[in-house]
């Protein structure tokens, strides 16, 4: 991606912050000067740049493509438009703040033993954020059902070979523009807006002297 310096974001713990937010993930394949999209949510393990697991309908165009296959992965993460007439600076013009992760690697088929691991630590990962909720759990799913999912999708594992971000949260700003950037997102108080406030608070706390 397109990352001037002010965005660039390197650091393994935050991205792997950003893709465990924002699991679902898309995906690309190139092949035969065509781009092949999927979108899939993953499971992460976080050693070295990370690897991915996650799984796809086997009718899908990339499931039949994908194994052995290198493909792109795309995280977006949340995402404001940010107003000119919220700086103190004139002549500014509208932008847009966010934070997105892309990383790339070879996808590898996994067994079906794995794929059911898979399923169970990805409805885990999710279930885990429902709290206090009992966790749903794939012991719930009749063996029938459970053979007959199996047989309908393709898991896979990638593991990362690159790994780069990009947090454009008003860095190349004035301290001033900045600050009032933070406060006039946290007043339209919509779930994407706190968060990219949330943020550049988070990011004034990384670079405070």
């Amino acid at each position: 991606m397109y990352r001037p310096r002010a965005f660039a974001i390197d650091d393994t713990a935050a991205l792997f912050a950003v893709i465990r937010e924002r699991v679902f993930a898309t995906l690309a394949l190139a092949r035969e000067g065509r781009v092949h999209l999927a979108y899939a949510p993953v499971v992460l393990t976080g050693e070295g740049k990370g690897t991915i697991r996650f799984h796809l309908a086997k009718v899908n165009e990339v499931a039949a493509l994908a194994d052995g296959a290198r493909l792109s992965v795309s995280f977006v993460g949340p995402d404001a438009y940010v107003s000119p007439d919220w700086y103190e600076t004139p002549g500014l013009v509208p932008t847009w703040n966010y934070l997105a992760v892309e990383g790339a690697g070879v996808a590898r088929k996994l067994s079906r033993e794995e794929t059911l691991s898979l399923l169970d630590d990805l409805s885990a990962q999710e279930e885990e954020k429902l709290r206090p909720k009992k966790p749903w759990t794939m012991a719930k799913v009749p063996e029938p059902r459970r053979v007959a999912l199996l047989n309908a999708i393709t898991g896979f594992s990638l593991e990362f070979e690159t790994l780069e971000g990009k947090f454009k949260l008003s860095q190349d700003k004035k301290p001033e523009d900045f600050a009032r950037v933070i406060t006039a997102l946290e007043a339209r108080a919509d779930a994407a807006s706190l968060t990219v406030a949330a943020a550049m608070r988070a990011w004034m706390r990384v670079t405070a002297p």
